[in-house]
C-alpha cells in the first residue's frame, strides 16, 4: 500500500510508516514532494534502480566527453574546424 503524508505527520507519529510499502512525504504548504520512505521489502529493488540510473548518467557524461577524444590525439591532423565539421556531417549521413 502507498500513501502521501505531510512532514508533520511523520514527525508526530513515526509508526505510521510501518503500515505502508512506501510513503511519499509532502510539504503540505507548497504541495511539493520532499522525499519518500521505502519499506524494508522494497529497499533492495529501489537501491538497484538508483544505482542503475547513476551508472547511466555517468556513462552519458563519458560518451559526451569521448566524442571529442579523437581531436586531442591528432586524429584530424591539420584540418580546419570547418573541414572537421564537414567530415562529422558525412559520418552521420552515411
Amino acid at each position: 500500500m502507498t500513501k502521501r503524508i505531510g512532514i508533520r505527520e511523520v514527525t508526530r507519529n513515526f509508526s505510521i510508516l510501518d503500515n505502508y510499502d512506501y510513503v511519499e512525504i509532502e510539504d503540505k504548504k507548497t504541495h511539493k514532494i520532499k522525499g519518500m520512505f521505502v519499506s524494508e521489502g522494497l529497499l533492495e529493488d529501489v537501491r538497484e534502480y538508483i544505482e542503475q540510473k547513476a551508472k547511466e548518467k555517468k556513462q552519458k557524461k563519458i560518451d559526451d566527453i569521448m566524442q571529442y577524444a579523437g581531436m586531442v590525439n591528432g586524429k584530424f591532423g591539420d584540418m580546419t574546424a570547418q573541414e572537421i565539421k564537414a567530415k562529422k556531417r558525412e559520418k552521420y549521413y552515411e
